[in-house]
Order: structure tokens, then sequence, then C-alpha cells
């Protein structure tokens, strides 16, 4: 699990929810109505689901476009089980919540990282993102 969540309230404009993700370096975010999860939303989704339809995403709301009620597992369920859960419901990614907050993101690069370390997906998953556009590649050094 990655520990620690990025949330957005369900009103955000996906404007909003993609800066986030940029500052964070993150593709998704959990959309949180106070300590209720009310969905999950990823990158893929506001490209698919409205830029690539031409609405303005400064005017939509992140709970129009996410996924909503995803499934979830606990900080203690087995990573068997989390992996169950992608499979069945065609997920990358399951919030982990712990009485009813959200503390963590499993992705399948998280599983992949813990069941086949020297995979391809694992060592992407660990990979230092690429810098921002015009960034100075020696900054990274």
């Amino acid at each position: 699990m990655t520990p620690g969540v990025v949330a957005v309230r369900p009103d955000a404009s996906l404007v909003e929810a993609a800066r986030l993700m940029r500052s964070q370096d993150i593709g998704d975010v959990v959309v949180a109505d106070g300590q209720e999860v009310v969905g999950v939303l990823t990158d893929r989704d506001i490209t698919i689901r409205a830029v690539a339809d031409g609405i303005d995403p400064s005017t939509v709301s992140a709970r129009s476009v996410c996924t909503p009620d995803p499934v979830t597992v606990a900080p203690g369920d087995p990573v068997t089980q989390a992996a169950a859960l992608m499979r069945a419901h065609a997920v990358r990614r399951l919030p982990v919540v712990e009485d009813g907050l959200p503390v963590g993101m499993v992705s399948l690069g998280d599983l992949a990282a813990d069941r086949d370390p020297g995979s391809a997906l694992a060592d992407i998953s660990r990979a230092t993102p690429d810098p921002e556009p015009g960034a100075d590649p020696r900054d990274l050094l």
C-alpha cells in the first residue's frame, strides 16, 4: 500500500483535481465527502470522461466523472484479497479504508512490487518520475 491519501471534495473541479495530481505526482485521488469515500478519480477518468468529450474541466465536478462507490480494502487485509478484488472488479487501484477513513491506496504496481519484485511493472512503479517539461535534468542528480 502507498500510505497517505490525497483527497478532493465531490464538488472540486476537475482542474483542481488535476493540479493536485500534478503537484503530488500521482494519477488518482480519493473523492471524499466528509469522512465517507464516495469515489476514486483518476487522470484517465478526467481525460476519457470529460476532456475527450470537449467538456470544460473547470466546470465539471470530481463526483460527476469519478468511479463511484469504489471497492475498498482494510489495512490488515491480505495482499491476495486485494489482488482478487482488483481482478474481479477490473480496477487498478483500491482505496485502503480504516474506520471509514481512507488511509492509503493499493495499486497494481504495489502488488507487483510485493509479489514479483523483479517484474517490469514493479521496476516501473519504483522508478523516479519524469521531470516536468522544461526542468533541468541536472536538478535530478
